[in-house]
C-alpha cells in the first residue's frame, strides 16, 4: 500500500514509545490519528494534548467509520477485541515494524540496533546531525530530553531508526547506515537461544543497502564473515575514543578515525558505555560530513534521554538518578557510572525486574549487578505482556545476591519503607512502571 493514501490511522497500543513515535509522525502529516492503549499515561496525556484520539477501553465502539490503516504492535494480546475485529476486516493491518519500514525505505536512512544502547546512541546522533546542520528525521525509543519528545521531524532526506531486535522487527529496514552495539542475549523467549539471536543480528547487518556500511562494535563478531564491517570502540577500533577522563563533573575524552581525529570531547552523558554510544554516533555524522566544531558543540549540550541515568535530584546531601536498566548488562552500566562519579558515597538501589521470562533467564547476572551495590530494595517483577511463570518471582533473585543489604518489597509498601531511609546516591532503575514511583521518591526526598 503507498502511505499517502492514508488519510484516518488507528492505532492498538498507542502509549508506547514506539508506536507513539508513529502516532505523531502521521499527526504531523495532518492525519486523523485514533488510537487504544490500556492504561492512560503521561506519554499518552501528552498525545491527546497534541490532537490524537485515544481512549483506554478495549471496545469496537470507538473506532470511527472510516480506516485506511491500523498499525499494532506485539505486545497487544491476541484476544484482544479491536485487534481480532481488524485481523478479519479488509483493512490494512502492520506491526509498528512494518510501517516504520514503509517509511524509511523511500528515504536515506540509518539503522541503530543492539541489545543496549539504541535510543541513547539514536538521540545524540539526532543531536549531532541537527547540530551540524542536516535536519533529519528521528523515531528515538525514548524522550529526548533537547528535543521532548520521542519523535523528531525534519526536512531532509535522512532518517534515523531504532533497529529493535524484538520479534526480529528490524528485518523490516534497509539502512544506508547501520550500527550493531551490542548483542547479549536477550528477548530468549522470541529466538530461543543466543545464536539464534546473533542469526537475527547477522540477517539485519545483511540488509544494508548496496554502498552503504555496517559499524559494528569491536569484538562482536556476526555469524558471516562475508560482511564487510567496520568496529569503533573505547582504546579499540578503527573509529575510538581514547584518554577516558572525569573532568569538572563531565566525562572527556579525545575521539579519533580515519576521517578526522578531535580532541577534549566533553560529554554530558556518564559510563564507559555512553562514551562508547557517543563513539559510533560520532562515526556516521562524520560520514555523512558532520564537522568537528559542530561535534563538540553538540556533545556538549547534548541533555540525554529521559530514564537513562537521569537525574532527578541533586543537592549537596543526596543525588537521585532514574534509570530504564532492565538486564543485568545495562545494571551493571549504571551502577559503575555512578560509582564513577561518586566513589565515596553510599550506594543505594530500587530495582524492579522487568518479565518473568527475562528474571528466569538471568537470574544469576541480575544477582552479581545488584550486589555491587551497597544496599538494594527488590520490588515484584513486572509481567508487562506476559503471564506468570510458576516459582519464578523476584525471591529468585534474592535469594542469590550475597549482598546482606537487601529488601523484599511489594510495590504498594515502597513509599511508606522509604520514610525510614536516608540515602546519599539513590538508583531507581527498571523498565516497568517503577516510573510512576520517580515523583513520590523525589517530593518525598527534597522535602528531607
Amino acid at each position: 500500500m503507498n502511505l499517502n493514501d492514508v488519510h484516518t490511522i488507528y492505532f492498538i497500543g498507542v502509549g508506547g514509545i514506539g508506536m507513539s513515535a508513529l502516532a505523531r509522525y502521521f499527526n504531523g502529516l495532518g492525519c486523523e490519528v485514533h488510537g487504544y492503549d490500556k492504561t492512560e499515561t503521561f506519554l499518552t496525556k501528552k498525545l491527546v494534548d497534541e490532537g490524537i484520539k485515544i481512549h483506554y477501553v478495549d471496545d469496537l465502539k470507538y473506532i470511527p467509520e472510516q480506516v485506511d490503516l491500523v498499525v499494532y504492535t506485539p505486545a497487544v494480546p491476541d484476544d484482544h477485541q479491536e485487534l481480532s475485529f481488524f485481523r478479519k476486516s479488509d483493512i490494512p493491518l502492520k506491526k509498528r515494524a512494518e510501517v516504520l519500514g514503509m517509511i524509511s525505505r523511500d528515504k536515506k536512512s540509518i539503522g541503530i540496533a543492539g541489545t543496549h544502547g539504541k535510543t541513547t546512541t539514536s538521540s545524540i546522533l539526532t543531536h549531532l546531525l541537527k547540530v551540524g546542520g542536516i535536519d533529519c528525521t528521528a523515531f528515538l525509543g525514548g524522550i529526548a530530553q533537547n528535543y521532548a519528545s520521542n519523535f523528531v521531524r525534519g526536512e531532509s532526506d535522512w532518517v534515523i531508526a531504532e533497529a529493535d531486535e524484538y520479534d526480529r522487527s528490524f528485518l523490516q529496514l534497509n539502512p544506508d547506515y547501520s550500527v550493531i552495539l551490542s548483542m547479549d542475549a536477550d528477548h530468549l523467549d522470541i529466538y530461543g537461544n543466543e545464536d539464534d539471536m546473533h542469526e537475527g543480528f547477522t540477517q539485519f547487518a545483511e540488509r544494508i543497502k548496496p554502498g552503504g556500511k555496517v559499524f559494528l562494535k569491536k569484538g562482536l563478531q556476526l555469524k558471516r564473515t562475508s560482511i564487510d564491517s567496520i568496529d569503533f570502540g573505547v582504546e579499540q577500533g578503527a573509529y575510538q575514543a581514547k584518554q577516558l577522563r572525569v573532568e569538572n563533573g563531565y566525562f572527556v575524552f579525545d575521539y579519533e578515525s580515519p576521517i578526522e581525529n578531535i580532541e577534549n570531547i566533553v560529554f554530558t552523558l556518564p559510563g564507559r558505555h555512553n562514551v562508547e554510544n557517543a563513539t559510533a554516533a560520532i562515526a556516521i555524522a562524520q560520514q555523512l560530513g558532520v564537522k568537528s566544531e559542530a561535534i563538540i558543540k553538540a556533545t556538549a549540550s547534548f541533555k540525554g534521554i529521559k530514564r537513562r541515568f537521569e537525574f532527578i535530584y541533586r543537592d549537596e546531601r543526596i543525588v537521585y538518578i532514574d534509570d530504564y536498566a532492565h538486564h543485568p548488562t545495562e545494571l551493571n552500566a549504571a551502577i559503575d557510572a555512578a560509582r564513577m562519579l561518586f566513589p565515596e558515597r553510599k550506594l543505594s538501589g530500587i530495582f524492579q525486574p522487568h518479565l518473568y521470562s527475562r528474571t528466569r533467564d538471568f537470574v544469576d547476572g541480575f544477582a552479581k549487578a545488584l550486589d555491587q551495590l551497597d544496599e538494594i530494595i527488590l520490588m515484584d517483577i513486572y509481567p508487562a505482556r506476559e503471564l506468570p511463570i510458576p516459582g519464578v518471582s523476584s525471591r529468585l533473585i534474592y535469594d542469590r545476591m550475597e549482598n546482606p543489604n537487601k529488601v523484599l518489597l511489594a510495590k504498594t509498601d515502597l513509599m511508606e519503607h522509604l520514610q525510614e531511609r536516608d540515602f546519599e546516591i539513590l538508583l531507581t532503575l527498571g523498565a516497568g512502571d517503577i516510573d510512576t514511583f520517580v515523583e513520590p521518591i523525589k517530593n518525598k526526598i527534597a522535602n528531607g
